[in-house]
């Protein structure tokens, strides 16, 4: 195997993205090595090059996205083969010595946000924005047979975050969801919650209406007002940039309605508190919430119900595929090909 690989490098906050030559990691115990395909661009990597977020010092190799083909295995790794295809999402090990470690909760989201040393691929080390990545093998899942490396890794994290929402959700069968926004995780949430056999109600601007009806959306408004008036929704799925759209959403909540928080937003969430108590509603945060859900999703992807709308762009264009994404010019994942 060759001991060099093209990996895409942040050097900077808000520097361009650029191809550099970096050593082929090697597996270590309980780890895999994986022949990266594709990856895809996700908003928290955005946030991370633009110095939002910082879990460790620039340069950064990015990329929480990634799925491809095992090449190597570390020692005692028994779990995965030469040659399983597998993603690779953000969650990849917790320290498993902290507090809340001790108490034993299955991997999540909630791991990451509270394990005192957790292993976050592509965050806090080296991720699948190169030809190949290393990974604990836990922090690993299968590629169901039927889905394209490109289709499978947004799915990783984007379609990932939206099921696990839906899932956490837990609404009756045949109840009406609304979608607020129409993006890298919205396009996911219409077509999830159709295929779960919900009633889909896209809250959008009206630029964005056709498309939400083609992907699924039984019907189409533009505010909480509307979405009222046309009877409401029992779950406001919030997957924009804005809380301010999601509170507004919030006017056509039914009672004892649900809103599941998936968009990552900064501005401030003001929550209507006299409507909250008199319908007793309910906020829900969700991200990655277990493995089992990015199974379902990627099996879902795999029999044809969600299609995630892609750019592809081949490894050597990646500073514009972030410069695309960063502008809003992307519909709706970027996806790096390998």
């Amino acid at each position: 195997m060759t001991k060099l690989m093209k990996a895409v490098v942040v050097p900077a906050v808000k520097a361009a993205w650029e191809v550099r030559q970096r050593p082929v990691p090697e597996p270590g115990p309980g780890e895999v090595l994986v022949r990266v395909h594709a990856c895809g661009i996700c908003g928290t990597d955005l946030w991370m090059a633009h110095g939002v977020l910082s879990f460790r010092e620039f340069p950064l190799l990015m990329g929480h996205e990634g799925v491809g083909e095992v090449v190597a295995l570390g020692a005692g790794v028994t779990e995965r083969k030469i040659g399983d295809r597998v993603g690779l999402p953000m969650m990849q090990k917790r320290c498993g010595a902290c507090g809340f470690c001790r108490e034993e909760h299955p991997d999540s989201f909630v791991t990451a946000g509270n394990c005192a040393g957790p292993t976050l691929t592509g965050v806090n080390v080296d991720g699948a924005l190169a030809e190949y990545a290393v990974a604990g093998v836990g922090g690993t899942v299968l590629l169901p047979n039927g889905i394209s490396y490109e289709d499978a890794a947004p799915t990783v994290c984007a379609g990932y975050t939206t099921w696990a929402g839906i899932r956490r959700a837990d609404a009756r069968p045949g109840a009406r969801v609304a979608v607020v926004g129409l993006g890298g995780i919205g396009h996911f949430a219409i077509q999830f919650a159709r295929a779960a056999g919900y009633h889909v109600i896209a809250v959008t601007r009206p630029g964005k209406h056709e498309l939400a009806r083609e992907l699924g959306a039984a019907d189409v408004v533009t505010d909480g007002a509307v979405l009222k008036e046309i009877g409401g929704a029992d779950v406001v799925l919030h997957t924009s940039s804005s809380h301010a759209a999601a509170i507004d959403a919030m006017t056509g909540l039914r009672p004892w309605g649900k809103l599941v928080l998936m968009g990552l937003s900064e501005d401030e969430m003001i929550l209507p508190a006299l409507s909250l108590t008199t319908h007793s509603h309910q906020i829900i945060g969700s991200a990655h919430n277990g493995l089992e859900y990015l199974a379902e999703a990627l099996d879902i992807v795999a029999r044809g119900q969600v299609r995630p709308m892609i750019e592809l762009f081949p490894l050597e264009r990646a500073d514009e595929a972030y410069r695309k994404v960063a502008d809003g010019e992307v519909r709706f994942k970027a996806v790096i090909t390998l």
